[in-house]
């Protein structure tokens, strides 16, 4: 038995409100939703857990749960705030430091970041500054801007409701970029896709902009970019990669213990304040991850 201390909510949830097939299944009505919570053992009948263990596990959305060994991960109790476990050394961070690994980001590179105050998009610039790159983010107020630049470590961040996004990028890489992390989708990809240099990667990660759109929308008008510039795209979830997490708790858990890496968060209290939550990462209410304390 395992009482939950934090829990997560995140962008991907929303896909799975739509009754339809998706890489991952959707949330049946009646039922609890799940999704990523750090939590401590109660009681415990499993000789590799005991009571006062900390675990991470995919049963948010509830206080209390009942669930196998192999349901469970731990974690250290060392690393504190727990709830890091859901964002810069969780499944967020991971996303972040996969999508490096997936567009092969090195030393030199400049890279473009949209949603970058985000969960996955402030920990994918900090690990690119880590990795050596000149990294710029666009986000949706002049907090976050400063938030990008004055912690995360950014060269250079912009509100993307101050002017077009193709305008403020040319002035931040009037030279163009290398990568672009795709949060957003939209007026971002768009103009990714114009500032990209020849033989750029695109790390395919969201489309927030788009995810309570009825219809889809349509594609980017200068998609044959693609092929003038010989650009690449790629997507990535970050569960394909779940083999890789000792690694990427071995290295970004380093980072985290140095005080290389920052873990922000934004905090509501209580259970019943999840849906609030939940609704605030469409409203713009978040710097950094998003979770609710349950106790």
């Amino acid at each position: 038995m395992v009482r939950n201390l934090f829990m997560s909510v995140d962008p991907y949830m929303r896909g799975r409100m739509n009754d339809g097939k998706s890489y991952v299944p959707p949330f049946e009505l009646g039922r609890p939703l799940d999704g990523g919570a750090v939590g401590e053992v109660i009681e415990s009948r499993a000789k590799s857990f005991k009571p006062g263990d900390a675990v991470t596990s995919n049963f948010g959305w509830r206080e209390y749960f009942i669930a196998s060994p192999k349901e469970l991960h731990p974690v250290s109790r060392e690393v504190q705030p727990l709830s890091v476990y859901l964002g810069a050394l969780g499944m967020t961070g991971m996303t972040a430091w996969v999508g490096l690994n997936v567009a092969e980001v090195k030393a030199g590179d400049v890279v473009y970041i949209s949603g970058a105050a985000g969960a996955v998009g402030n920990v994918a610039g900090q690990l690119a500054k880590l990795r050596g790159c000149r990294v710029i983010g666009s986000t949706g107020s002049m907090q976050k801007v400063l938030f990008l630049r004055e912690e995360c470590g950014f060269d250079v961040a912009f509100n993307y409701k101050g002017g077009p996004v193709l305008q403020q990028l040319n002035v931040a890489a009037p030279d163009g970029i290398d990568v672009y992390f795709d949060n957003v989708g939209g007026e971002a990809l768009e103009a990714a896709l114009s500032a990209l240099r020849a033989h750029g990667r695109i790390i395919a990660c969201g489309g927030i902009s788009g995810y309570n759109e009825k219809t889809p929308r349509p594609g980017p008008s200068n998609l044959f970019n693609m092929i003038t510039k010989r650009l690449t795209m790629k997507g990535m979830l970050v569960r394909d990669w779940l083999d890789h997490q000792e690694k990427f708790e071995q290295e970004v858990g380093g980072y985290f213990r140095a005080g290389k890496l920052k873990n922000k968060e934004t905090v509501e209290e209580g259970i019943d304040k999840a849906v609030d939550a939940f609704l605030g990462l469409f409203q713009g209410k978040n710097v950094g991850k998003m979770v609710v304390k349950l106790t």
